[in-house]
């Protein structure tokens, strides 16, 4: 069974950074696309950014677009999510999952960005 831990989160003002990491257990994250998603206080979960199993190809939201990069250590069964000038309305706890049929959610990392 495959559990997922986001860590990484935190307390910002606008324009900071901030780097989230998730690990894998109990299977190799190298077999599968990874996504990043975020659910904003009050909304649904959305897609930030996916990246494929070998690395070489990304996509990400038109929302974070040039300001957040997504990457991945296969041998260190991690992915990561790099945040950059961040914005309040990235305030959203951040979850990664497989891109396509979902394992079991983790508890997320809360991201809060203050004005």
């Amino acid at each position: 069974q495959v559990q997922l831990v986001e860590s990484g989160g935190g307390y910002v003002q606008t324009g900071g950074s901030l780097g989230l990491a998730c690990f894998a257990s109990g299977r190799a994250l190298s077999e599968y696309p990874i996504g990043w998603f975020r659910r904003p206080p009050g909304k649904k979960r959305e897609f930030v950014s996916a990246i494929s199993k070998s690395g070489m190809t990304t996509v990400y939201a038109d929302s974070v677009k040039g300001r957040f990069i997504i990457s991945r250590n296969n041998a260190n069964n991690t992915a990561y999510l790099q945040m950059n000038d961040l914005r309040s309305e990235d305030t959203a706890k951040y979850y990664c999952n497989r891109l396509v049929a979902s394992w079991d959610w983790g508890q997320g990392t809360q991201v809060t960005v203050s004005s």
